[in-house]
C-alpha cells in the first residue's frame, strides 16, 4: 500500500523555473523541495505567538505614552548630548 498522497499544484511559470533551478543546484527532486517548503511553512505557523510579559506590556505602554507627550528625542540628539571627554592614554606596559 502506498504511504503518500499525490497532489497537483498549479504554479506561475516564474516560480516553476525557480523550482527547476533549485532542483538542479541542490540535486533534489521536485517532491523533496515542495515537501521541505511545506514542512517549513507548517512548522512556522504552528509556533505559538509569543506574548509580552505583564512588565514588558507596562513598559511598552509607558514608553508610548511618553512618546505621545513629546518626551522623546532622536538617536542623533542623544548621541550629540553625550559627554565626550577625551580618554586618558593608558601607560604602556613593557
Amino acid at each position: 500500500m502506498r504511504e503518500s498522497t499525490t497532489f497537483t499544484v498549479s504554479l506561475p511559470p516564474a516560480m516553476a523555473k525557480e523550482i527547476e533551478r533549485a532542483m538542479k543546484a541542490e540535486h533534489r527532486t521536485r517532491s523533496e523541495l515542495v515537501r521541505e517548503a511545506l514542512r517549513v511553512y507548517l512548522s512556522a505557523r504552528l509556533i505559538p505567538e509569543e506574548l509580552p510579559s505583564p512588565a514588558e506590556a507596562r513598559a511598552y505602554r509607558s514608553g508610548m505614552a511618553a512618546y505621545r507627550r513629546g518626551d522623546s528625542m532622536m538617536l542623533q540628539e542623544y548621541v550629540d548630548g553625550m559627554d565626550r571627554r577625551p580618554r586618558r592614554p593608558r601607560k604602556k606596559v613593557s
